[in-house]
């Protein structure tokens, strides 16, 4: 019988670590994820954190998260083949169960130091993600997923990413991680109701679950909106339980429920407590659904023995436009600022659509961005 691994996000980070080392020390923990290439810059990862990562390793119960790899950046670069030299070499020091990446480019210069956000869904930008994910695929030999974002631009791009993850992950056999806190952010954000978000994606592909906490922020554009945020630095909110609730039985090959929160806002002893009473009520609801579980999972999502690959593919047009994008995001002074350089910019009357863009949501591409270039420069 295919069981649900309660699991949380553990990095190398002393609060994250401190707060679940009750649930370490309890051996409730049955899965960890690790954002393995957040210590690519690292010498040598200390011992202590490194036995902590064997151990799951030998039980075949680490799984790898990628941020910095830049999916969908236009053109290839030295930093994307470095990383995965470096994924080689980590997979063959520890064994990942699977390996998995976020959707979306990073804005900044070279696409590895900004925020993740969404590209246009157009053939090229599939050829693109497929051909990316088969290296992955074929540097780590295990099964490899994608992450559905939080953030999106307009409403039908919301409705289109599950049919687009879909496309994307065929030809390696690949699978959805359905963060819910995402989920969360666009019921609210564009006023979506469950069903018809949940409708929009192939739920057989669904082998992890993020839960996780985020957070509100006020428009300026908009008085009388909220935007919800996805920033991993409060408590899992209760209706990102009920979502939880309501999706796992809908997923056959679900496999990982992962907890996520990031070390930030768990520097409280309450702030620690609260992470671990998440992680209780998550084993909790796992232990009712595993009593019902009754088959094995119908799809392990190993990749094709043999993946083509020639030389890598890009869009040197996407590239140009990425920059531009980048650039704006990074320095528009506010969100009119912003759509009058977008207007006069290449983006203008193309793929990527700007003219129908919710000016809320551009507004907080701009915030997240400019977030993530001061982090750049601290």
């Amino acid at each position: 019988m295919s069981q649900l691994l309660p699991s949380i996000a553990c990095n190398l980070d002393s609060n994250i670590l401190l707060a679940a080392l009750p649930l370490f020390s309890s051996e409730k923990v049955q899965g960890i994820e690790w954002s393995f290439d957040t210590l690519f810059h690292l010498a040598e990862i200390p011992g202590w954190f490194e036995e902590l990562l064997q151990t799951y390793s030998r039980a075949n119960r680490l799984v790898g998260h990628g941020v910095f790899f830049s999916l969908f950046s236009g053109c290839w670069s030295e930093d994307q083949q470095n990383w995965l030299k470096h994924l080689k070499e980590t997979s063959q020091k520890y064994t990942f169960d699977h390996v998995t990446e976020h959707f979306g480019f990073m804005t900044g210069a070279n696409f590895h130091d900004g925020a993740p956000v969404p590209i246009p869904y157009t053939p090229r930008t599939l050829e693109l993600g497929q051909d990316r994910l088969k290296r992955i695929a074929q540097t780590v030999e295990c099964p490899v997923g994608l992450e559905n974002l939080a953030f999106a631009y307009t409403l039908d791009e919301v409705k289109r990413h599950g049919d687009f993850l879909a496309e994307l992950l065929a030809p390696v056999n690949g699978f959805i991680i359905l963060d819910l806190h995402n989920f969360y952010c666009h019921l609210h954000n564009f006023n979506l109701e469950f069903e018809t978000l949940i409708a929009a994606y192939d739920l057989s592909l669904v082998r992890e679950i993020h839960i996780s906490g985020g957070s509100w922020e006020d428009s300026n554009v908009d008085a009388d909106r909220k935007v919800r945020r996805d920033t991993h630095d409060d408590a899992v909110p209760a209706e990102v339980f009920d979502l939880l609730e309501k999706t796992i039985p809908r997923c056959p090959n679900l496999k990982y429920i992962v907890l996520e929160q990031l070390g930030v806002g768990l520097k409280t002893e309450a702030e620690k407590r609260s992470f671990q009473n998440d992680f209780y009520t998550l084993e909790k609801m796992i232990e009712k659904f595993n009593h019902k579980r009754e088959t094995e999972s119908l799809n392990n999502f190993l990749p094709p023995n043999f993946l083509k690959l020639s030389e890598p593919f890009e869009d040197l047009n996407l590239h140009q436009q990425q920059l531009a994008l980048s650039k704006i995001i990074e320095t528009a002074t506010d969100t009119n600022h912003a759509q009058k350089l977008l207007s006069d910019s290449t983006l203008a009357n193309s793929s990527w659509q700007i003219e129908k863009w919710d000016p809320v949501m551009l507004e907080t591409v701009i915030q997240i961005a400019k977030k993530w270039a001061k982090s750049r420069f601290e």
